[in-house]
């Protein structure tokens, strides 16, 4: 077969450096987009309620701040802070206390006592269960609100441009983590022969480079992003320490220890695999690496899942397995792409028989993509409101939409393989037909002189690859199949940023939870917190003082209760009993009992107090003092 000479038109060398630049280009493009509009990373948990609640006005001061939250949180000594008008410190400077009861998550801390009326200002910042950072701040006054020199901070945990930089780290470890696993997986599943073509090597080694760098980024950054947000924390030791006991530093240090094991594997792959010839020998070889690689690149995508989304919310048993299969589909298929994008670009080598082959591999990760993402999709968002009218519901459907395009453009692609030539035997017949030229005859001469005859090898080798190049890039198959390929490659980047910004933004079902529930769930009523004041007197030594009452939202449904009993000096008073009792006597609703745990001296508390329907509540106070002196006490509270 007579190759068919190259159209007119930019020389073969300059169209693969031409594809490489678009391509990097687009991948600027879209992380830089992406970037812009991205701002800090949306948390899993979120602020569900406080006591006292934001804007609240109080008669006396509150013993103690308390904050609600829709997940499991991690908090260190500043994690919650009071201030008062001036901006001094109001609470203990303490750790915050975990208050948190079953399935409602409450921290809260002490403030000083005697506190002077005025506004004060409550700020948080604590680490979400899946690794991400929150914060907020919010307002209470004591006896009326007043002027206050405190300023609301105006950024959020992990932004500014340590949020910035630990973002890019963060993209760059998923394209790291796709390069290396799916590069391999390529060598070893489609072209065992691309184990000794350099373009191959460097895809798989710049992979793990990228992913190791993205990694220590990560961990040094992570004291600053969930906490002062500035540069020259990084290197702070304690900080460091701090971050090495949590899960995401732990899971940072595991996928750096993995990592090593990854560099032997590639040592392996481009080394000892790469020279075997004997080829039982080399499939031997095959099957170990296939099993140790997997192992390896199982542990590393585990470092995801045992961190993020997957390790929080409902059956999370079930997600981090689940989560895991997701991250090495994609790596396969994605990663492959990357590779066979090289491999067509780069090498002349390459045949239809290792195309196929990924074909093959490619409709597999699809199949397994499907059924992990529809789990995925239906754990994090949960219904259809949550899917149109969240952040993460709206990027799950630009995910989905553009796994469809890729789809369509891999149609093309398979077209253009079931016509490709395979370029060893083109070669073949080119070589026959065409005649040898006198540079192939001179250097077939015998030369005495070595290094005569060692740059006419060199010579030969280089008349081979060019006339190879040649008869590929004449090839019409495979320049379509190229085309369809870049094509692919394009989707496929977007694809992977799109995918890496939903495991930093917070699920739909989470989002719809913290802001009230679901349409599907009964709206409670509105309403406002309750605050009642009520003096007591048993009649015994010591049997004065005052019960203070929290109800909040203080609406139809589940609401918390606090109660405060303090003795005629003020001070925080313990009694032996306390029991109350709601009672809607114009519907002979109750007496409805409540029993509230203590939670310190002169604090108790119940939770999910279930208040069924609006209207003027009688609320019954019973006190105990000693063992015969005891008092019943009532105030109607307009609840709903």
């Amino acid at each position: 077969m007579s190759a068919t000479a190259p159209h007119a038109g930019p020389s073969p060398i300059r169209r693969p450096l031409a594809a490489a630049a678009l391509l990097t280009a687009l991948v600027s493009l879209v992380f830089g987009l992406l970037l812009a509009g991205a701002g800090p990373a949306s948390a899993h948990a979120a602020l569900t309620g406080s006591d006292p609640a934001d804007g609240a006005v109080v008669d006396t001061a509150p013993k103690e701040v308390t904050l609600s939250f829709s997940e499991a949180i991690a908090v260190g000594d500043d994690s919650i802070r009071v201030l008062d008008p001036s901006g001094k410190r109001a609470d203990t400077d303490t750790e915050p206390k975990d208050l948190s009861e079953g399935s409602t998550v409450r921290y809260g801390v002490a403030l000083h006592s005697g506190l002077p009326d005025g506004t004060y200002t409550v700020a948080w910042q604590a680490i979400s269960a899946d690794s991400h950072p929150i914060s907020g701040a919010f307002t209470f006054s004591i006896g009326a609100p007043s002027d206050t020199t405190v300023a609301l901070p105006s950024q959020e945990a992990g932004g500014g441009p340590v949020g910035v930089v630990y973002d890019i780290a963060r993209y760059a470890a998923y394209g790291g983590f796709v390069l290396l696993v799916g590069g391999s997986a390529f060598v070893l599943a489609c072209w065992r022969g691309g184990a000794t073509a350099l373009p191959m090597q460097r895809l798989v080694v710049r992979g793990w480079l990228t992913l190791t760098a993205a990694t220590l980024v990560m961990l040094l950054l992570r004291n600053p992003y969930t906490g002062s947000g500035k540069f020259a924390d990084a290197f702070d030791l304690a900080g460091l320490q701090s971050v090495l006991d949590t899960k995401p530093g732990a899971a940072l240090v595991s996928r750096l220890l993995l990592l090593g094991a990854a560099a032997l594997f590639i040592a392996v792959l481009f080394g000892t695999y790469a020279r075997r010839e004997d080829e039982r020998e080399k499939k031997d070889l095959t099957f170990g690496l296939a099993v140790g690689g997997g192992v390896v690149a199982t542990g590393i995508a585990a470092t995801w899942a045992m961190s993020e989304h997957a390790s929080t919310g409902i059956q999370a048993n079930i997600a981090m397995p689940v989560d895991v299969l997701h991250l090495l589909a994609v790596a396969a298929w994605l990663g492959g792409l990357a590779s066979l994008l090289v491999a067509l670009y780069r090498t002349p080598d390459i045949g239809s028989a290792a195309v196929r082959r990924f074909s093959a591999v490619a409709f597999g990760s699809v199949v397994v993509l499907a059924a992990t993402g529809i789990y995925q999709s239906w754990r994090q968002v949960g219904s259809w409101s949550a899917l149109t009218g969240t952040r993460y519901g709206q990027l799950l459907i630009l995910k989905v939409a553009l796994i469809a395009v890729l789809l369509a453009v891999a149609w093309f692609s398979r077209r253009w393989t079931g016509r490709l030539t395979d370029s060893a035997a083109a070669s073949e017949e080119a070589s026959e037909e065409e005649p040898a030229s006198d540079s192939d005859s001179v250097s077939a001469d015998p030369d005495p002189d070595p290094e005569r005859a060692a740059q006419l090898a060199r010579q030969r080798a280089a008349l081979t690859a060019t006339k190879k190049k040649r008869i590929r890039d004449a090839d019409p198959q495979r320049s379509g199949l190229r085309r369809s390929v870049l094509a692919e490659a394009a989707v496929a980047v977007v694809l992977l940023a799109v995918t890496t910004m939903l495991t930093s933004t917070e699920p739909g079902r989470t989002e719809e939870e913290a802001a009230g529930g679901t349409p599907s769930a009964s709206a409670p009523a509105a309403g406002g917190p309750v605050n009642l004041k009520m003096p007591f007197d048993t009649g015994g030594q010591n049997g004065k003082g005052t019960v203070r009452i929290d109800i909040e939202p203080g609406r139809t449904g589940s609401n918390d209760l606090h109660v405060w009993i303090d003795g005629s000096d003020g001070k925080p008073m313990d009694v032996p009993e306390l029991k109350l009792a709601l009672t809607l006597e114009s519907k002979d609703i109750g007496p409805l009992p409540v029993v509230p745990d203590r939670l310190a001296e002169g604090h108790w508390s119940a939770s999910a107090v279930q208040i069924p329907m609006a209207g003027d509540w009688k609320i019954d106070v019973t006190v105990r003092t000693s063992d015969i002196d005891q008092v019943t006490i009532d105030k109607n509270a307009k609840i709903g």
